[in-house]
């Protein structure tokens, strides 16, 4: 008999740590099926909430954010480029280019999950970060965005008056405010059974063994 596991994956769509960490969560949880099973919820976290519409040049703001230089970046492009790689995520060959708000990306996953379940919402999220991590584009276009959703076959029209209503942002903040509130301040941060917190995009072996540790508890 397996155990059933509740999973909330808070992340964003500006976070290529976040598409590492996916890919390997979702490896693990393909090395431990028959033992466990479980629901994946992915819940909104902004890294820029502040960025204004068009965004801004990564190498300039990762620069006043960090601190970090254009080859200091480039370096750990490639690093994060060989994890996305062991995962089976291809991220761009020569970077994103801008920084973008992605608010409505997140009004957009939570319409997905409200509307259709988790397992549209977690089509839509890897449309969305294969979409940005991988094909740099722009994710604050709700141009782009609906041919996102287009793409998924889900319904344009309902996408479309989220992205021309304030629909689900009132969610969406509550849903960010609770997790900050919780002491989430770095993504991606992968909550377990609402106890167990999984830091950052471990590789997949570290998740399917907190995953087995946990499932033991339980």
């Amino acid at each position: 008999m397996s155990t059933h596991l509740k999973i909330d994956f808070v992340s964003d769509v500006a976070c290529p740590w976040c598409a590492v960490g996916l890919g390997a969560l979702e490896q693990a949880l393909e090395e431990v099926q028959i033992d466990i099973t479980a629901d994946v919820h992915f819940q909104p976290f902004e890294l820029n909430p502040d960025m204004p519409p068009g965004g801004e040049d990564l190498v300039e703001h990762l620069g006043k954010k960090y601190g970090s230089t254009a080859e200091q970046q480039s370096q750990m492009y490639q690093n994060i480029k060989a994890r996305g790689a062991e995962v089976g995520f291809a991220f761009h060959p020569t970077g994103r280019g801008r920084i973008f708000n992605t608010f409505d990306a997140h009004r957009l996953l939570h319409w997905a999950e409200v509307t259709g379940g988790a397992d549209t919402q977690r089509r839509l999220k890897k449309a969305l970060l294969n979409a940005y991590q991988g094909r740099g584009e722009v994710i604050d276009s709700h141009e782009v965005l609906l041919n996102i959703v287009q793409a998924e076959h889900m319904d344009v029209a309902a996408a479309r008056a989220v992205l021309e209503s304030d629909a689900y942002a009132d969610d969406v903040r509550a849903k960010e405010n609770f997790y900050t509130s919780a002491g989430i301040h770095s993504v991606p941060a992968v909550i377990i059974n609402d106890r167990h917190l999984i830091s950052g995009g471990q590789p997949a072996h570290v998740f399917a063994q907190a995953l087995r540790d946990i499932a033991a508890q339980a």
